[in-house]
């Protein structure tokens, strides 16, 4: 391994093709990618649609990635931007939350499996009933970005992300117990 790779491992080694490391960075990071791109899209068709041009963004912008960030900030960097430019070009629309995905633990009860079901319903529900920048710093602390990525990715100060996390936490407990309505 060269110099460079083994001083940044995300960069990768010479031998490894720019189509390799795509697939690489598609398959560590696409699942938290597409959710991502849920932070900012509730129809799954445009989900979808916003998930592929964040691919296609990265695969864009991968020959000029030269690790200054992480690669996990690199590619939620890019995710954030493409959110926001597709939230911009939409009109403002309610969200249809009966389309969420389920996500059922196999090995629950089904009378659990239905518990579980409806608190991760009601989550998902609070969280998109959240305003953009709570939501944004909320959906990638709970994707275990570390508040200096999410500064990174979002430009922001460490400090800006720990307060915008502490009131995204706040509005969200609000709105799960029913304490307060969302601005």
């Amino acid at each position: 391994m060269d110099a460079l790779a083994s001083a940044h491992p995300m960069l990768g080694t010479a031998a490894e093709s720019l189509e390799a490391r795509y697939e690489r960075i598609l398959r560590e990071h696409g699942p938290a990618l597409r959710r991502a791109a849920g932070g900012y899209e509730f129809d799954p068709a445009r989900r979808e649609d916003l998930f592929q041009d964040i691919c296609l963004a990265i695969w864009q912008a991968l020959p000029r990635f030269r690790g200054e960030a992480s690669e996990r900030t690199f590619v939620f960097r890019i995710a954030h931007n493409r959110g926001l430019t597709h939230r911009s070009r939409r009109p403002a629309t309610a969200a249809d939350l009966t389309e969420a995905e389920e996500i059922a633990d196999p090995a629950a009860s089904p009378e659990a499996a239905l518990q579980d079901g409806q608190r991760r319903k009601r989550l998902r529900e609070a969280v998109h009933r959240l305003p953009l920048e709570p939501r944004q710093v909320l959906t990638m602390a709970l994707e275990g970005l570390t508040p200096r990525e999410i500064a990174d990715v979002l430009g922001l100060t460490e400090n800006n992300v720990a307060v915008r996390l502490t009131r995204a936490r706040r509005l969200l407990r609000a709105s799960l117990t029913g304490e307060g309505a969302l601005p």
